[in-house]
């Protein structure tokens, strides 16, 4: 009776993951910031409205948190209304943000604030913010914090206008390295960048990933016997091991509003194969490799973010995408704890457990598939 339960509750649970990719994610906030002429420039992109309402950072979805109706009025007023807003949160905000040369904090100056159209309710609205103030005589040393009440914050730096970004992925308040300026952040060991990269690729799978999360659980209910569970995901590995290194060093790249709805489109068109075929056919592989490219595509984008480090750059893309396997692995292995091992040779496995589950993969990316192309 326990076995029958879970293979029905199962794609339920596709329906309960699916929710955070729709609604108001809270993606951390991007700082530049320049050194030029004895002036420093910051530019912040961040979800103002989610600071203005107070939305915590422990909650990865605004419809999560206890002010999560203010966050919606926030996000439908008209530029001009929520810049005002922003301006009279301004000493809240810059009190929040701390700006260090060596040692000794200075205050910057709020240059502009620029707030695009609401646009689609159910897409974050990003608002620039651009600070400036003078670097003090003779100061050698720049460090940045963002309050961790505003969540975590990808922090790039720049040494002049043509020089190259260096960043560094901030969490809960976390204080940046020393810059020095002119030369650059304090060198990190290889071994510190590989964990933070492999943290990263892991974390972009489990629990963020969503849609490479039914994906993977696409592949996995095909079969869960280790052969052509391995030739799929042996395939699906490659593959976007391609994209994202070519994408990373600039070979070539797609916009999100060409890769997104076509890897919601890879996601049914698995979930629907699982349904008309219980084995593995020739040509599939060769699919799954044409989406791996892909998905690739889109790891590809969070790396564009956050950058890689220019004297660890092979090893930060390798690391990333390490971690992008170990957070594949892992959703097989939960799978296969959760259902496979159970249910996996009795003879209902296929009615109960692969069929609906793959009904509601499918309809979960067809919903997603429609959204990213029209809505």
């Amino acid at each position: 009776m326990r076995l029958v339960f879970f293979g029905w509750l199962w794609p339920l649970l596709f329906f309960w993951l699916a929710a955070p990719v729709v609604a108001h994610e809270i993606r951390p906030a991007v700082v530049t910031v320049t050194f030029e002429q004895g002036q420093y420039r910051i530019e912040i992109s961040t979800n103002m409205e989610a600071a203005l309402a107070g939305v915590s950072p422990r909650h990865k979805d605004t419809s999560e948190s206890p002010q999560a109706k203010l966050y919606d009025e926030l996000r439908q007023l008209p530029p001009a209304a929520l810049r005002a807003r922003i301006e009279a949160f301004q000493k809240k905000f810059l009190d929040g943000i701390q700006i260090e040369f060596d040692g000794e904090r200075v205050t910057p100056a709020l240059d502009t604030v620029e707030v695009p159209e609401a646009g689609d309710l159910r897409v974050a609205r990003l608002s620039v913010v651009k600070l400036s103030g003078a670097i003090p005589s003779g100061a050698k040393v720049f460090r940045w914090r963002y309050a961790a009440e505003f969540g975590d914050n990808v922090v790039r730096l720049r040494a002049g206008p043509d020089g190259k970004l260096e960043a560094v992925w901030l969490k809960e308040g976390e204080k940046s390295e020393p810059y020095v300026l002119g030369m650059g952040l304090k060198p990190r060991t290889r071994a510190e960048i590989a964990w933070q990269y492999t943290a990263l690729g892991f974390t972009h799978i489990l629990p963020y990933g969503l849609d490479h999360i039914l994906f993977v659980l696409g592949l996995f209910l095909l079969s869960v016997h280790w052969r052509p569970l391995l030739i799929q995901v042996t395939s699906f590995t490659v593959a976007h091991s391609i994209t994202l290194g070519l994408s990373i060093y600039g070979v070539f790249s797609l916009p999100p509003t060409i890769v997104e709805p076509l890897i919601a489109a890879s996601i049914v068109y698995v979930a629907v194969e699982n349904i008309l075929t219980s084995t593995l056919h020739a040509w599939r592989p060769f699919v799954v490799f044409g989406f791996g490219l892909l998905h690739g595509l889109g790891f590809a984008g969070v790396l564009h973010e956050v950058g890689l480090p220019r004297s660890e750059f092979l090893t930060g893309l390798i690391t990333f995408n390490v971690g992008v396997e170990l957070g594949q692995l892992a959703v097989i292995t939960l799978a296969f704890l959760l259902v496979g091992y159970w249910g996996k040779d009795r003879p209902w496995y296929r009615a109960r457990v692969i069929v609906p589950s793959s009904g509601a993969i499918a309809l979960t990316g067809a919903y997603w598939t429609v959204e990213r192309v029209f809505l």
